[in-house]
């Protein structure tokens, strides 16, 4: 099924079916005005630059084509969001809950303060990702990055778990400057070799 929802469409339809909405010419309030209360799994198509798409709400099934602006899933509770290109800064900042799949790159502080949930990008990461992610009660957040990270990867970690793969480094360091500055918990796994990182003394490597 395809069309343009509405809200009142939306709590309309049954949750199986698959709403379509185009986002050009959406500013960021239209938009999630259009996003709250749809039940079922939503394809957001032509998506430019708009800001905190489904920020707070759960549980949600979101498909994004196009660039999904800034603090993309902040303050998620539930629910999955796959983006089919790159997204902008501050992806599931604050999430408590839920998985953000992005099959490109992200922008800076990816993750920041994120206490459940799992962040999964193809890519490269900017700076800052995994800022202050920190794991609470029964949540433990994860956030897996297929590229290369800016610096300051996992500053004040305090919790859950950051995987950097480094699939695109072609033989340069996985991470640029100051990963671990401040972190005093969770876990870092970063794939070959760290020879050429430099990590502050207060964490083990």
């Amino acid at each position: 099924m395809r069309f343009s929802a509405s809200r009142t469409q939306a709590n309309e339809g049954r949750a199986n079916d698959m709403i379509s909405i185009d986002a050009d010419h959406l500013d960021h309030k239209a938009l999630n005005d259009r996003l709250r209360g749809i039940k079922a799994p939503v394809q957001l198509t032509n998506c430019c630059g708009q800001r905190f798409i489904a920020a707070g709400m759960a549980p949600v099934s979101l498909s994004i084509t196009g660039v999904p602006g800034n603090a993309l899933g902040a303050y998620l509770n539930g629910g999955k969001i796959v983006v089919h290109g790159n997204a902008q800064d501050a992806v599931g900042d604050t999430m408590n809950d839920g998985t953000i799949i992005v099959h490109g790159s992200i922008g800076d502080a990816a993750g920041y303060a994120m206490r459940g949930g799992k962040i999964y990008v193809k890519g490269n990461a900017g700076y800052r990702a995994g800022i202050h992610i920190k794991a609470y009660e029964d949540k433990s957040p994860t956030m897996i990055i297929g590229g290369t990270c800016g610096s300051f990867l996992g500053e004040y970690q305090a919790g859950g778990t950051i995987i950097v793969l480094g699939l695109t480094a072609q033989g340069r360091p996985i991470v640029s400057n100051f990963p671990c500055t401040g972190m005093h918990g969770g876990t870092m796994f970063l794939r070959g070799s760290c020879d050429a990182i430099r990590f502050p003394q207060s964490v083990e490597v």
